[in-house]
């Protein structure tokens, strides 16, 4: 934090407290000890930051819009990457590789990411050899703003820890009847109380209330927030705010040593692509901003160590060859949307073991018609969607695997069928890694 003070980020300041930062609070938190940056924008002002600092570096070439399809490996090890970049399919030779593709949001319907988090990571680690982990965890952010023609933009977690309530369309605040710490509970819980006091209202939605507080001061606290509510002409004085839970957060990833090193020798995984276990089964908010930060910056260093190695050799040759499928066509765009919505459905914030074998049956159906196909580079746009389908399909058969074999509720894996925590037998990890024979997902021992 120091260093990015050092370099330039612009957080929200308090000369009163350590080095002159003002500390927020956030659900399952027990004191204020977040940094916030313009209040809801912290990650954007650590992106800029950072991204100014590699803009400075000569020595780092940066290719924007590119996509990877694997990491290349001979003999086990990691040797580097097959992308599009320039609008062209390159290999890219490297000593190191380093997965930081960020999280797995599009698997389902409803979520706050971005349109690029097709869990590429994950599947490309995963096809590399790379060992997956808890990858049934998957949190739900309890805020999105809910209305018609808008994305499901996130009202973060900060805005209830200044004192926002959660009401139902009458208006009951209804948060201090499932647990003490109401609003500031963990995400889980305020995501799965969200969900319950949606069925008992018969209601689509619940709602955000600010209007007991400064509003003037609020805004001003929380200017991303406020354009957020201009926008669609909600006045926060008089208005309530409608809200639902929406996928946020892979807490399962590649699973990473202290370094960030997988088990596939010269590669690692970093942020959302990996799983360090920092954040158990339900992330507490904001960290995954340090977790990227400190991993980041322990994998570059591990990874510039490891390649000023100079007995390391790249193939002369690289051939692979995939047979034309003879199997019928699916159209692309609706898979995606098909595995959205049934991800939603089945494997989202509550989940029965007759939903998830109904998910593995229909996910097993579709990947025989996807998984086999070849996407011509030439026509990019079509083969970047079909490359980012079959990633979908694969990691989105991986969580419904898990979250199958996984016969209890813990942290953001919530069965309806299972609803207690079972240390007995559950208070472990599933690990998942790619056989070398089959195609189907199986369990690993560690």
């Amino acid at each position: 934090m120091i260093e990015l003070l050092q370099w330039g980020a612009d957080f929200d300041r308090d000369p009163a407290k350590a080095h002159e930062l003002a500390f927020g609070l956030e659900g399952g938190h027990s004191y204020p000890r977040i940094v916030h940056a313009h209040g809801d924008a912290t990650g954007r002002a650590i992106a800029e930051t950072l991204i100014k600092i590699v803009s400075d570096r000569d020595t780092i070439r940066i290719v924007e819009g590119s996509f990877v399809l694997d990491v290349l490996t001979d003999e086990g090890r990691a040797l580097g990457a097959l992308a599009i970049l320039d609008g062209k399919l390159q290999i890219i030779w490297a000593k190191r590789v380093i997965i930081a593709t960020g999280g797995a949001g599009m698997l389902y319907r409803e979520t706050t990411n971005p349109k690029i988090a097709t869990a590429d990571g994950h599947a490309i680690g995963y096809r590399a050899g790379a060992t997956l982990q808890d990858v049934e965890m998957v949190q739900f952010h309890p805020t999105t703003l809910y209305v018609a023609g808008s994305s499901r933009a996130l009202i973060s977690e900060a805005i209830r820890g200044e004192g926002a309530y959660l009401v139902d369309r009458t208006g009951h605040r209804f948060m201090p009847d499932y647990h003490p710490s109401a609003e500031l509970a963990p995400r889980d819980v305020v995501s799965q109380s969200i969900v319950e006091q949606i069925r008992k209202t018969n209601y689509s939605h619940v709602f955000l209330d600010v209007r007991h507080l400064d509003i003037e001061k609020f805004r001003k606290r929380f200017p991303s927030f406020a354009k957020l509510v201009d926008q669609f002409d909600l006045d926060m004085s008089r208005d309530l705010i409608p809200v639902h839970p929406a996928a946020h957060y892979m807490m399962g990833g590649i699973d990473v040593d202290e370094m960030a090193r997988t088990r596939v020798p010269g590669l690692y995984a970093v942020g959302e692509a990996s799983c360090t276990g920092l954040h158990g089964a339900n992330r507490l908010g904001s960290n995954s901003l340090l977790e990227g930060l400190a991993y980041g910056a322990r994998a570059g260093a591990d990874a510039a160590r490891g390649a000023k190695e100079n007995n390391i050799k790249f193939p002369q040759n690289l051939e692979h060859r995939i047979p034309d499928s003879a199997r019928t066509e699916l159209d692309i765009n609706d898979v995606r949307s098909s595995l959205r919505s049934l991800m939603w459905r089945n494997v989202g914030i509550e989940r029965t073991a007759a939903r998830l074998d109904e998910t593995r049956e229909i996910i097993a159906f579709w990947s025989r018609y996807v998984m086999d196909k070849v996407f011509d580079p030439g026509n990019l746009t079509s083969a970047i969607a079909g490359w980012e389908v079959q990633n979908m399909l694969t990691v989105s058969a991986l969580i419904t695997t898990a979250a199958f074999m996984r016969t209890e509720s813990r942290g953001a894996h919530h069965r309806l069928d299972y609803p207690e925590r079972d240390d007995e037998h559950w208070r472990q990890h599933l690990l998942w890694r790619r056989p070398i024979e089959t195609p189907t997902p199986e369990p690993v021992t560690d």
